[in-house]
């Protein structure tokens, strides 16, 4: 069923069966950019951003390979044999080439069986709650049993270190869900939505195979075009049309009310706006965590992480509510409303 905000579905019989994140050890505070840009720069941006500390991944680690680590502890806590695992979908913006696919390199890293179903998506900002439909729709399918969901991003790699704009805001992380059959009361409900028109306000120009036209676009002019450019005016403005629509028809949608949920997960774009969606949705912000202070806009990976800093214990222990909203680059936004818990393993590593 499609409505304004996006299209409706619903999965039965799949749920989370644990989360791990891994976290490049590398930190860099807001004092490591004062020397290219001025104390004043860095406070001036860091007053809408929000963020105080980001991860950065170590010369020649990719996502893959937080991926690859996240994974390996998750199967390993979760007491699952590489040989059971059906399926692995990688969602990222930064693979480790244009061909192969990424997910085909994790399935013979974590000794997985050639009998597994393997692919990348490329999406970023609201790739965890796609890749949760994707995941949960091939077990409901009867395609597989159990899923790898490796999520994660290392934008460091592709941000311009002279634009503040960027070079403030990311952070790198990967992160890998274990999703499994269940029952018929393991229901999960999702919005999907895309509006391509907001293509250009968040891209990388250059790398593929369609050649920036000379001129084409007047904000690109002196601009490195293999490294991400951000029109931030435009991706706020997108973000306060689409996303309290979005929160509003995702409780309806699951028929439940804002109360009944234990957590609004966000993805982490910004500090600023995570306040003000909060503020414009009526959500309460004890209910609503945020960590982009500590560990910067980590692109797809910001909703699971949240899950393995933030909710952690609460995950452990008991079963929880879940609303979860990404939205961002393409223009692409996607909810997912969801009980998981208690989770066998939710945690946080370092590489």
């Amino acid at each position: 069923m499609a409505s304004s905000s996006g299209r409706e579905a619903l999965t039965r019989g799949a749920r989370i069966a644990g989360v791990v994140s891994c976290l490049p050890r590398q930190a860099l505070d807001n004092a490591s950019f004062a020397a290219g840009f001025g104390d004043k720069a860095v406070e001036d941006v860091v007053k809408l951003i929000g963020v105080q500390s980001r991860r950065r991944a170590a010369p020649g680690d990719t996502t893959r390979d937080l991926c690859r680590d996240a994974g390996a502890r998750l199967l390993a806590g979760l007491g699952w044999t590489p040989e059971s695992v059906d399926a692995i979908v990688f969602v990222s913006q930064t693979p480790d080439y244009r061909l192969p696919a990424t997910a085909c390199a994790l399935q013979a890293e974590l000794g997985v069986s050639p009998a597994c179903i393997a692919f990348d998506v490329n999406l970023g900002c609201s790739g965890y709650p796609y890749g949760l439909w994707l995941a949960m729709t091939m077990v409901q399918g009867g395609a597989a049993r159990r899923v790898l969901l490796a999520v994660g991003d290392t934008i460091s790699r592709i941000v311009d270190p002279q634009d503040r704009a960027t070079a403030l805001l990311f952070g790198d992380a990967g992160t890998v869900t274990a999703i499994e059959a269940g029952g018929p009361a393991d229901a999960a409900h999702f919005i999907l939505g895309t509006d391509g028109r907001g293509a250009a306000n968040l891209i990388v120009p250059q790398g593929a195979f369609r050649a920036p036209v000379p001129g084409g676009d007047a904000r690109l002019d002196g601009r490195k075009l293999d490294t991400l450019y951000m029109d931030g005016g435009e991706i706020f403005n997108f973000t306060l049309r689409a996303v309290p629509p979005l929160v509003a028809r995702s409780f309806e949608h699951a028929d439940a009310p804002m109360e009944s949920y234990d957590a609004f997960l966000f993805h982490q774009a910004n500090l600023f706006m995570l306040k003000h969606l909060a503020k414009k949705a009526r959500l309460p912000l004890e209910k609503t965590p945020m960590n982009i202070d500590r560990y910067g806009n980590t692109s797809s990976a910001s909703i699971p992480l949240l899950m393995t800093t933030d909710l952690a214990q609460a995950l452990r222990s008991a079963p929880r509510k879940l609303a979860m909203f990404g939205f961002g680059v393409g223009y692409s936004w996607a909810s997912a409303s969801l009980t998981a818990g208690p989770l066998q393993v939710c945690e946080t590593i370092q590489r």
